[in-house]
Formats: C-alpha cells, structure tokens, sequence
C-alpha cells in the first residue's frame, strides 16, 4: 500500500502553527524565529515531508481562470453574486468557471476536486447547507490555492478571506419592525442550521422577542430542511390551525414567505390584518406579489464583487516576490430593510 505523503498541513498540526509559518519557515523566512525555523525542519525530515513539486508547478502558471461553487444558480441573490463576480472578473482579465453544489456536500467536494483538476487560479465558494467538514478546503488550501468564501462561509479555516452579510442585524430589525407595528406572536421558519446565515437569523429572531420581552413560543419556531415554497406552504397551514395562531410569520427566505402567503390566503385570511409575513433577501418577486413582501434586501452584486476583488489581489500575492505575510480580510456587508404592504397597511404607507 502507498504511503500517504506528508504535507505541511501535517507538520502544522504536529507543531501546533499555521500552515503560512511552515513554508516559510522551510523557506528561512526571516519574519520566523531561528528556533521555529529549525524546529520546522527538524520534524521535516523526522517525517520525510518532501514538497509537491507538481502542485508547485501548477501554481506558478496562472490560467486566468477563476472558479466559483454556489449552491444554487437558479436563486435571486446568487445571480446577483454572480453579476458580481462577472463583473469584477471580466475587468481585470479573468474568465469564470462555476459550478452548482445543490446544498450538497458531496457535490461541493467533486466541485472543488473538478475545479482543481481544472487549474483554475482560486476558488469563491459559498458552502451547502450540507456542509459541516471542510478538509476538501483544506486539502487545496495546503496545495498553495487561494480561497475566498462568502455569504455561507467557513469560520473553522482562518487563513482565508470571507465576505459575509450583517444576517443578524437585518433578522433584528425586520422582527422589531414587526413587534413596533403591533404584532406579538410572531412565527419564525429557519433554515438548515449548518450554515451560519440561518442560525444568525434565528439567534435575531429571538434576541429581539427576549429584548421586547415576549416569551418565546417553540411550537412557533420551525426548520425548514429544504427551504422551499412548499414548506413554507404547509407549515403555515400547521400554524393557521393552531389554537393560539401568530399573527406575524417571518420566513428565512422570500420564497418560503410566498409559501406562507399562498396557504393564509387559501385559508380566507388578510395580509397583515389577520397574519403578517416578512421574508429575507429581497428576490425580485417580493415587490410584485400582492400583497408586496416586507423583506430584507441583501447587496448580493456588491458581495461578488468584493469577493472576487479579494481573489484576485491573494492572487497577484501569490505570483509576486514579496515577503510580507499576507493579510487576510473579513468584510461584512450591510442589509437594508423594504417594509410593503403585507406588515403595513397600503394607507399606512402612503401616508
């Protein structure tokens, strides 16, 4: 059986340092300590680590071709990202490769092996609400590929950069908007809670009944595992004949919110008179339901242009002659919040 090669992923891990300090302490960095330095190699040569001189190779060309790994392309605000990322690329000479995980993890692994495969210079990547082990990231990462994940992000990697959107503060707002027009039980269907996005929304939601002290009601709080019209549908009719119903609905997505109002108008109910929805991300049909969806919009063009942005200057690091650690980047991107007519009264607003 082959010997599985050591890589600096390993020597990390065994010394208890970030991959970055391994190659360059291997590299006599002068920014590493002569005593790490030697300790780094030391183990090196315990363990026989060799350098792939092949992912080396491939690094050194630059195909100009950068991919990108999405859940979903048919999706309001991942066409946006999308525009985005286009944009940026096409700007600085880069062309894009993109590829669909479905929300699952096993597809974003063959996604991230294929774009590999494929030579492209980095990779954006917004994780599968599937995804909960990252050594596919890692695995790249270690082979010198730059990574820049958004909007569903991996906190357990720290050497990358990520671009994220304030989900927590948008969530508060559009329940206190809620609560401020008079609505006190208030239903919240979440998302898969592996992603960060869905639990932030959620920790919102009952931040802000606990800070208008409303008690939390769990038979009101439901997982939506594939976040679709149709569970929005079906949970709402579930709510609808409950003997305390809420009166507000606040949806993790606008497509499970049009759920939601499909099910209380079939039940011969007005929207907000009788139940409130409000969505998250602002799809385009929010605006033209009747009545038009309060939502949180989310500035899905800027992300991908931000994101791509940051790709690029990790690449351009990464082909210079400088000594300088590179500095990773956090950016995280505001919300706005679009109050209509299913929390407002049409008089209301025009007033």
């Amino acid at each position: 059986m082959k010997a599985r090669q050591i890589t600096l992923a390993d020597l990390a891990k065994e010394l208890n340092v970030s991959s970055a300090t391994v190659s360059r302490a291997l590299k006599d960095h002068p920014d590493i300590s002569l005593e790490t330095r030697q300790k780094v190699k030391d183990l090196a040569q315990k363990l026989n680590y060799r350098p792939n001189t092949i992912a080396q190779g491939l690094r050194k060309q630059e195909s100009k071709i950068l991919g990108v790994i999405i859940p979903e392309i048919v999706h309001h605000f991942f066409s946006s990202v999308i525009s985005g990322i286009m944009e940026t690329a096409n700007t600085a000479g880069y062309r894009v490769m993109i590829c669909q995980s479905m929300e699952m993890y096993s597809k974003e692994v063959e996604d991230v092996e294929a774009l590999f495969s494929s030579r492209v210079d980095g990779i954006l990547i917004s994780l599968a609400n599937e995804t909960s082990n990252f050594d596919h990231l890692r695995k790249i990462k270690n082979y010198g590929l730059p990574v820049v994940s958004f909007d569903k992000v991996c906190y357990e990697i720290k050497d990358h950069s990520m671009v994220i959107i304030d989900d927590f503060e948008g969530a508060y707002n559009i329940i206190e908007h809620l609560i401020n027009a008079g609505y006190d039980k208030i239903a919240h269907f979440h998302g898969p809670l592996n992603p960060i996005t869905s639990q932030n929304r959620l920790n919102a939601y009952l931040k802000a009944l606990k800070d208008h002290n409303i008690p939390k009601n769990e038979d009101y709080i439901i997982g939506c595992d594939k976040v679709t019209q149709q569970e929005g549908y079906e949970f709402t009719k579930q709510l609808i004949n409950m003997p305390n119903r809420p009166n507000a609905i606040f949806a993790v997505t606008d497509l499970v919110a049009i759920g939601a109002m499909v099910a209380i108008k079939e039940a011969g109910l007005r929207i907000p008179e009788d139940i409130a929805v409000v969505g998250f991300s602002n799809w385009a049909m929010a605006s033209v339901v009747e009545p038009a969806l309060t939502t949180v919009a989310q500035p899905g063009f800027e992300m991908g242009k931000i994101a791509t942005s940051l790709l690029i200057d990790e690449i351009k690091y990464l082909h210079s002659d400088s000594e300088q650690a590179y500095k990773y980047q956090t950016k995280i991107l505001k919300t706005k919040l679009m109050i209509r007519e299913s929390t407002v009264k049409t008089s209301v607003l025009a007033s």
